[in-house]
């Protein structure tokens, strides 16, 4: 029986963000694909035994795509903010800025954070 193929090309707005988004891809490919920046595009080639198999590939495939160019789109980098290290939310904000421990000062047990 001969291999299942597919190949998925994504097109981006420039070939740096093609070769962030596959670069952020690479971890997640198995022996059966390859994913590669080509120009502004990301080429991703998948080779399964079976048609159950390369669908279950492709689609989660396409689920770390869509976070990989979320995550590009919202910041320029393809890391999470756990990857650069510790950091939540300002809630006294709401605002989405980012903050370390170190930064917010003491909190009280009740999790309002103190103003000092």
């Amino acid at each position: 029986m001969s291999a299942r193929r597919a190949r998925i090309e994504t097109r981006f707005a420039d070939e740096h963000d093609a070769g962030r988004i596959a670069r952020a891809l690479e971890p997640d490919n198995t022996a059966e694909m390859e994913t590669r920046a080509d120009g502004a595009a990301v080429i991703t080639e998948v080779r399964r035994p079976n048609t159950g198999g390369l669908q279950a590939t492709v689609d989660d495939y396409v689920v770390n795509l869509q976070v990989a160019a979320e995550l590009t789109a919202q910041d320029g980098e393809t890391s999470t903010p756990e990857d650069r290290g510790p950091s939540t939310v300002d809630q006294s904000t709401g605002d989405g800025e980012q903050s370390t421990p170190e930064d917010r000062g003491p909190s009280h047990e009740d999790g309002e954070q103190s103003t000092t």
